[in-house]
């Protein structure tokens, strides 16, 4: 795989791997009619989702990646903010330690925007002021699983494509009452419908997955915000190039709070964007 910076073609089959490679490894208020309408589709409330969080501005986002393949489960966690107007995000990612549990790794900071996946402190021979930009439509699960944490827009934009929607009960989320659905996603559909930024990367997700549907589970508060959404995704080791591994069952929970918080996230300059090969590890 490889993503272009600055006119320069740079392998970074590694680049994106910092996370991904534990994957292989182990195999506010509106208006309108929102969740806390009663009488309201469950199947339209949850795709009416993405849009709320974009009317709402921004928030804090916990993430948790749990990645199991036969006896061997890990998992990644990451906090930040994100700001849904401008489709932006900066995450700290704590990776586990290895499968020895004898090696800490440096927490890895993530910037996300539409297209493009930044991480700093990514080791591997790049330099400790340089970020590693990857191009997330090139990437085969559009950076749902690849950076340890989905996006949290685009958790929130694969919902346009939730299909089965059934209405489970109502339940506290960090003391907020929500009401809880589930269902499957049409990955296909959900890109269909997404927003420009992120159309790109689910369309490259729907055609990199195994067939197995990806779940989900959303918990809507009375203004229709989600509060905590979790999908359930089948990374197929043949299609990602790790042939005779078993499929890994990958479960990506975003907790979304304090709506509102200031979120401004800057990108790189062009001349903090490290431009050669990033070493295999």
């Amino acid at each position: 795989m490889v993503v272009q910076q600055h006119g320069r073609r740079v392998r970074t089959a590694a680049a994106a791997v910092a996370v991904a490679g534990i994957v292989t490894g182990v195999a506010g208020c509106g208006g309108g009619a929102e969740a806390g309408d009663r009488n309201a589709d469950p199947t339209q409330a949850v795709h009416r989702a993405a849009d709320r969080l974009v009317r709402e501005g921004s928030s804090e986002a916990t993430t948790s990646m749990e990645m199991a393949s036969g006896g061997t489960r890990v998992t990644i966690r990451g906090a930040g903010v994100y700001d849904y107007r401008a489709g932006r995000g900066r995450l700290k990612v704590r990776l586990p330690q290895d499968a020895a549990g004898a090696e800490e790794h440096r927490p890895i900071t993530e910037l996300l925007a539409p297209g493009a996946l930044y991480m700093k402190n990514r080791g591997a021979g790049v330099p400790a002021d340089k970020w590693v930009r990857v191009d997330t439509a090139s990437l085969d699960d559009g950076n749902l699983v690849t950076g340890g944490a989905t996006d949290p827009l685009a958790a929130a934009e694969l919902l346009r494509g939730a299909r089965d929607v059934t209405y489970v009960g109502d339940i506290d989320v960090a003391g907020v009452p929500t009401r809880h659905y589930r269902g499957r996603i049409d990955l296909a559909a959900a890109a269909a419908a997404a927003s420009a930024g992120t159309r790109a990367t689910l369309a490259a997700a729907a055609k990199g997955f195994s067939k197995e549907p990806v779940t989900f589970e959303v918990y809507l508060d009375e203004g229709g915000l989600i509060r905590k959404v979790r999908h359930r995704f089948t990374f197929d080791g043949d299609r990602h190039g790790d042939r005779g591994r078993r499929n890994a069952v990958v479960s990506s929970t975003t907790l979304l709070h304090d709506f509102g918080t200031k979120a401004g996230v800057r990108l790189p300059a062009r001349g903090d964007i490290f431009s050669g090969e990033v070493a295999e590890k």
